[in-house]
């Protein structure tokens, strides 16, 4: 079934979770889920950018760490002999600093190496304080070693070794504190669950039961956080019934629904012998909305093995699984998604700042009575709800009078958009024209709720109308701009072309993709064809 072409189910879903409500059945965490996971490549180019810097900053510092050495200095050592200083030296007396280069070329591929032997590229948020602090001070110097045995070696008795050892302990307080840095943060976020990932278990009620118990007993609640379970069609027990342990959230055929409208993050489903025919709907649903599926033989939980053992592959749950997974050969570049998005939206924000204080100057100015920032309560990334803001174009009873418009909508489906819209502003229009009132989102690029490049988010009451294959944009971050934007924008009229267009952004995602539409929202924007 291609989803992506044509609706599949209604969205009936809304029903479902208002009556998950009324009885009481707790919250999903909406604020679980982020991920602490850092690249390593990206923490590699960190400690290379460390060491460049340090090696920077030697050239200043050395000259100073020479006179504290030196039989005239306040310290009055005489070490110049072994250090390499010749007598009656004085403070600069280095070789230029390309001239030492040598030193930086050895020291950034052999740091790298011992860091990655050491394990210092594993998950900063799982290595211990111990391994931190030793691979970030054993790294630098064991490649200072390195550096050392090139001079014996080389008989180089010239170059200077107050150079080399500032240099080496430059290194070790730079790696040292950002990484520690780095550890206790992302140490108090894990605490506070803020990397928790909420799972669901789908399956009959006693193979549910035992898997809740073994994932508490395995896994920390800051790890995993399980959010309750969904009913197979042979499990005799109430829908919205408790379980075993878990708040029943649904029959299984709801899994879509569900999926899309709270921050789950993956689904276990205990396969058992005798009534399958649920799990190619599951895979379907996980694939379809890019959600970790973990399938575990029910056969396998309570087995007596003589000979033959378990292979656990997963930790810390240990299970029995075959994972399906989003691809994670993306992770490295949505991780460079992010932090282009930080430096691009905080870059503009302060160099837009004298545009943004002028437009709310004249928004003041032309109607005083009208609030300079408008809250834009939205849904995000798996049904999340935030509220972003843009600048106010409309009149103060614009939502008002939204129903006596709604004959007058000129794009199909569920939502509103008209040409010479009577509640904009003169000043919005003009605002509106330019896409200028969309400025303020660059706030929520940099809190993380939107990126730059993405799919417009839904208000709530149009997301209740969306059918379920149209969900399927929010299973990634909306952003402000996108291909629909650049691609027809106000002369699609047309929402299930939007949202087919939003569909092919997700599948064809790259960061080349984002530079091109990033260039052509330029151009639109320009071209003034908002309205």
């Amino acid at each position: 079934m291609n989803r992506s072409s044509a609706p599949s189910r209604p969205a009936t879903a809304e029903a479902t979770f208002s009556d998950l409500s009324a009885v009481g059945q707790p919250a999903i965490h909406a604020a679980a889920g982020h991920d602490s996971s850092i690249p390593r490549s990206f923490i590699a180019l960190v400690d290379v950018a460390t060491l460049i810097v340090a090696f920077a900053m030697t050239r200043q510092l050395a000259p100073w760490v020479q006179w504290l050495l030196l039989p005239s200095g306040p310290l009055r050592l005489s070490l110049p002999a072994r250090l390499g200083l010749p007598q009656g030296a004085t403070p600069g007396d280095f070789a230029a600093l390309p001239s030492l280069s040598w030193v930086l070329l050895i020291a950034l591929p052999t740091t790298v190496l011992f860091m990655e032997w050491l394990g210092g590229y594993r998950q900063m948020v799982d290595q211990s304080r111990a391994r931190v602090f030793l691979s970030s001070v054993l790294s630098p110097l064991l490649s200072l070693s390195v550096v050392t045995l090139t001079l014996f070696t080389l008989r180089d008795f010239n170059s200077s070794r107050v150079f080399i050892f500032t240099f080496g302990g430059l290194t070790v307080v730079g790696l040292l504190g950002y990484r520690l840095a780095l550890w206790v943060y992302q140490r108090r976020q894990l605490a506070a669950g803020t990397y928790a990932k909420n799972v669901i278990l789908v399956g009959q009620p006693s193979a549910v039961a035992w898997m809740a118990e073994h994932i508490r007993a395995n896994a920390p609640a800051s790890h995993f956080r399980l959010a309750g379970w969904l009913n197979v069609p042979s499990a005799m027990v109430p829908p919205r019934g408790d379980g075993p342990g878990l708040p029943c959230l649904a029959p299984v055929g709801r899994l879509g629904d569900i999926l899309i409208h709270h921050p789950l993050h993956e689904v276990i489903a205990i396969q058992s012998a005798g009534d399958t025919d649920w799990l190619p709907q599951v895979i379907e649903d996980c694939d379809y909305f890019r959600v970790r599926l973990r399938i575990v033989p029910e056969a396998l939980l309570a087995g007596n093995l003589r000979d033959l053992k378990l292979v656990f592959r997963s930790e810390p749950l240990r299970l029995p699984e075959v994972v399906l997974e989003p691809p994670h050969h993306e992770s490295e570049a949505l991780f460079l998604k992010r932090v282009i998005d930080i430096v691009v939206s905080s870059a503009l924000l302060v160099v837009l700042s004298p545009i943004l204080l002028l437009i709310a100057i004249a928004i003041k100015l032309t109607t005083p009575h009208l609030p300079v920032l408008y809250p834009w309560r939205v849904i995000g990334l798996k049904g999340r709800q935030f509220t972003g803001y843009k600048f106010t174009t409309m009149v103060a009873d614009a939502d008002a009078k939204l129903s006596e418009l709604a004959p007058r909508n000129e794009m199909s489906g569920p939502v509103f958009k008209v040409k010479n819209d009577p509640r904009i502003t003169p000043l919005g229009r003009f605002l509106r024209k330019y896409s200028l009132n969309e400025l303020p989102q660059l706030w929520s690029v940099l809190k993380g709720d939107m990126s730059l490049v993405g799919p417009r988010p839904a208000f709530r009451h149009e997301l209740d109308r969306y059918m379920l294959w149209q969900k399927r944009k929010l299973c990634v971050k909306p952003g402000i701009t996108c291909l629909w934007q650049v691609s027809g924008r106000n002369r699609i009229r047309n929402f299930d072309e939007w949202v087919r267009l939003d569909l092919e952004y997700i599948d064809r995602w790259s960061l080349s993709l984002d530079a091109r539409i990033l260039v052509r929202t330029l151009w639109t924007v320009l071209a003034g064809t908002g309205w």
